[in-house]
């Protein structure tokens, strides 16, 4: 096997691993949206409910379909990710803690 064939095979395969590490996050993302309060995220002063489920279910629409083959680009899988990243490390720790949940850490 040449070299442009093993590195050509090594971008396919860890590309294939973002996608899916990111495509199962966003709907991880979407579904704790979806489930939350509409009152918590004007606690947080975060946008509304409406507002990040439709961008979160955007996002998670981009990021399957892009990396499908269906011809959109880097730049829409890489805008749906950054979206999809804003919420689960911005809003979403806003608003467990306005909840007063507490995911994959011991509250103090």
């Amino acid at each position: 096997m040449s070299t442009a064939i093993f590195v050509h095979n090594a971008q396919v395969y860890i590309l294939l691993a973002i996608t899916i590490v990111a495509g199962v996050t966003s709907t991880v993302a979407l579904v704790h949206a979806a489930i939350t309060r509409p009152d918590a995220f004007t606690a947080t002063d975060a946008q509304s409910k409406t507002f990040w489920v439709s961008i979160l279910a955007v996002s998670t629409i981009l990021i399957w379909v892009v990396q499908a083959g269906f011809g959109m680009g880097l730049m829409f899988f890489l805008a749906a990710v950054t979206a999809m990243l804003v919420y689960v490390v911005d809003v979403r720790v806003r608003i467990d803690g306005v909840l007063g949940r507490s995911w994959f850490r011991k509250n103090a």
